[in-house]
């Protein structure tokens, strides 16, 4: 775990880095192809550094937590978690094939996406595959 900033303004630009990513990570839950993950990994990081009463809040969270404990001993992501974030990109790549006009920023976001996932299911899944 890291220690706090020791600086005030430090300190408050990671509580805002914290709590700005927390409320993207909690909208991507319901958001197809908004990765939830990476955004509560971030709130967490930043947390540690600004907030420890944000940060034993995430640490215990019923969702959250075994996020954040797997990805501290290992970096592990949970099949599911990798199973649902490639479902959300693939609707997402879906929908926007069918609803938005083909562009480049339409393969740009596609791709990455794409390369999104492919870090995603190079994680580790379980402690057996840490070592």
């Amino acid at each position: 775990m890291s220690r706090p900033a020791s600086s005030k303004i430090a300190r408050l630009l990671y509580g805002l880095l914290a709590y700005v990513s927390l409320g993207i990570g909690l909208i991507a839950i319901v958001v197809p192809g908004l990765p939830t993950t990476e955004f509560i990994l971030l709130a967490a990081w930043a947390a540690t550094k600004s907030s420890p009463r944000l940060s034993a809040w995430l640490e215990n969270h019923r969702l959250f937590g075994p996020i954040l404990s797997n990805w501290r001993n290992g970096k592990i992501i949970a099949r599911r978690a990798k199973v649902s974030a490639t479902a959300s990109m693939l609707l997402c790549a879906g929908l926007m094939l069918v609803m938005l006009d083909h562009g480049w920023p339409i393969y740009l976001a596609i791709a990455g996406m794409g390369l999104g996932n492919l870090w995603i299911w190079s994680r580790p899944e379980s402690l057996a595959q840490v070592s």
